[in-house]
């Protein structure tokens, strides 16, 4: 009976680590490389300005980053003429080699025929975006 208490104490300790270490515990930290979509969907300035930092900051890490102007988001593509911030947090994403999708129909509710900073796009690509990435962000 003592022996059969000691093994079930064993197997309760060993399934408790491994769950912690699932959850997020220093064990199951890893280096490797991942993808990550971020969906835009403010015109917040500084929200934008913060999304593109970390886009900025994945990418630097090797992580594949990819972008979705979404609603309010796409207002992006005129944000950038006035804010220097902005402008060059956009541009070092778009010089990595990446490419920033905007819902073509927010685009042209805005009336922006036009953009410079991202590429007329749907919701096929949307859903694409978040099918195919390990993490999915929202700003």
């Amino acid at each position: 009976m003592k022996k059969l208490f000691i093994l079930l104490a064993i197997s309760l300790c060993s399934l408790t680590f491994k769950s912690y270490a699932q959850c997020g515990g220093t064990s199951a930290q890893s280096n490797y490389p991942t993808s990550v979509g971020i969906v835009m969907y403010s015109n917040d300035v500084e929200t934008l300005w913060n999304a593109l930092r970390f886009a900025n900051y994945a990418k630097s890490q090797g992580d594949t980053v990819s972008i979705f102007l979404l609603g309010k988001g796409v207002e992006l593509d005129n944000l950038v003429k006035t804010n220097p911030d902005l402008q060059e947090q956009t541009t070092t994403f778009l010089n990595s080699g990446a490419t920033i999708l905007g819902c073509g129909t927010c685009l042209q509710s805005r009336k922006n025929d036009a953009p410079q900073v991202c590429k007329f796009s749907s919701m096929d690509a949307l859903y694409a975006l978040i099918r195919k990435n390990k993490i999915v962000l929202t700003f």
